[in-house]
């Protein structure tokens, strides 16, 4: 089969697909920049580079760029019209769209009935303020738009809070607030490929952030029947076939779940698991009902 790779060329993700394919399926790396759209022919009209992007079996979506409003809206619009065009995506424009929001992820979060930490957005320091009270003055602020931990972090003094919160303003950023949940430097990451799940622990004792890319250890982790069911719930509630769940167990003996991930990276998990991902990605790409029975 050939599959379509939105990736950056030198990502190690893109290699490792590559790997898994061997001569068993055609991987065409594409990058978002050599997007192109035609209207008024026959043919789907959509392009990146040489490729005819109507023409793939599937297309696995492996980057989300920052760009400006125009090109983030462009992209989206091309993956939705693929889509519509009868092309596997993986994932969909709207859960990528939901997933790299967290205002809207956390809010479908909730409506899902998962337990998330209470949060308050705004656009001005005064209503943040309000809301740093309300959260009980230690709060972890996040851009809007972000991954990997960058740019998160905890604010448990008033007067420091009020200054970074007055810069952010100043930047252009929503002020994005979540109550800080005491834990033990441990949360866990579900990776969902379709009905397949796998997990690993990550381990930080020197920092309350653990994302691996940080310095966190990743560990196994048992996956217990109660896990899988809340991971599924937050992943069809942002409508992602390939997500990567974040949960925290907290000191309170309360399971939360913090975000998906609707372009989650692997190779910590695969290093843990002894589970080549890049081949099961590829599986389920392969598969339009989802795995072979």
């Amino acid at each position: 089969m050939h599959f379509a790779v939105l990736a950056s060329p030198e990502s190690w993700y893109l290699r490792d697909l590559k790997r898994a394919a061997s001569d068993r399926h055609a991987i065409t790396p594409i990058t978002y920049r050599e997007l192109v759209a035609r209207l008024g022919g026959s043919a789907c009209g959509l392009s990146s580079g040489r490729v005819d992007l109507g023409c793939v079996d599937a297309l696995l979506v492996r980057t989300m760029p920052p760009g400006s409003l125009e090109q983030v809206v462009f992209r989206m619009d091309v993956l939705g019209r693929l889509e519509a065009a009868g092309v596997r995506v993986i994932n969909s424009a709207r859960a990528i769209e939901a997933a790299v929001d967290k205002y809207l992820a956390s809010a479908k979060l909730e409506a899902a009935g998962l337990t998330t930490p209470r949060t308050f957005v705004c656009q001005t320091v005064d209503d943040a303020m309000i809301g740093f009270a309300e959260l009980g003055g230690d709060v972890v602020v996040k851009p809007l738009f972000g991954a990997e931990g960058r740019g998160i972090a905890r604010l448990n003094d008033e007067a420091l809070a009020q200054r970074a919160l007055r810069l952010l303003v100043n930047l252009g950023a929503v002020l994005y607030l979540q109550e800080f949940i005491p834990h033990a430097g441990m949360d866990l990451r579900v990776l969902l490929v379709g009905e397949r799940a796998f997990g690993m622990k990550r381990r930080n004792p020197l920092d309350w952030r653990t994302n691996v890319s940080r310095g966190a250890a990743a560990e196994p982790l048992e996956l217990t029947t109660d896990l899988v069911r809340v991971a599924r719930q937050a992943a069809r509630a942002i409508g992602a076939q390939v997500a990567g769940v974040d949960l925290l167990p907290g000191c309170d003996g309360r399971l939360y779940t913090l975000e998906v991930n609707a372009v989650p990276g692997w190779q910590a998990l695969s290093r843990v698991t002894g589970v080549d991902i890049a081949r099961e990605v590829l599986e389920f790409a392969a598969c339009p009902s989802g795995f072979p029975a």
